[in-house]
C-alpha cells in the first residue's frame, strides 16, 4: 500500500492534532522544506527515521536496450536513503 500526502492529511484530521486546511499546510510545508534541501545538495535526517542523502553519479558509458546503441549517460545527482536503526529494527520485528 502507497502512503500519499492525502493520507498523511486525514491521519493528522482524524487524530484530531489540526484541522483539515492545517494538516494539508503542515504536510505541503514539510515536504517543501526536505526538497528544498535536498535540490541544495544537503542531507535530511530525521530522527528515529532514516536519512536522505544527495550524491553525485559521474558520467558513464551506456547503451539503450532496445537497439543496443551505446551512448554516454550524463552525469546526475540521485537521491538515496538509508534507515534509522530504529526503523530497520521496527520493520525486522514483523518478519518471522
Amino acid at each position: 500500500m502507497t502512503l500519499t500526502k492525502a493520507d498523511l492529511v486525514n491521519r493528522l484530521c482524524e487524530r484530531n492534532i489540526l484541522t483539515k486546511p492545517e494538516a494539508v499546510k503542515a504536510v505541503e510545508t514539510v515536504i517543501e522544506l526536505i526538497k528544498q534541501r535536498l535540490e541544495s545538495g544537503e542531507d535530511v535526517l530525521i530522527s528515529s527515521f532514516g536519512k536522505f542523502n544527495v550524491k553525485d553519479k559521474r558520467a558513464r558509458r551506456g547503451r539503450n536496450p532496445h537497439t543496443g546503441e551505446e551512448l554516454i549517460l550524463a552525469p546526475r545527482r540521485v537521491v538515496t536513503f538509508r534507515p534509522s536503526g530504529v526503523l530497520r529494527k521496527k520493520i525486522n520485528e514483523g518478519e518471522s
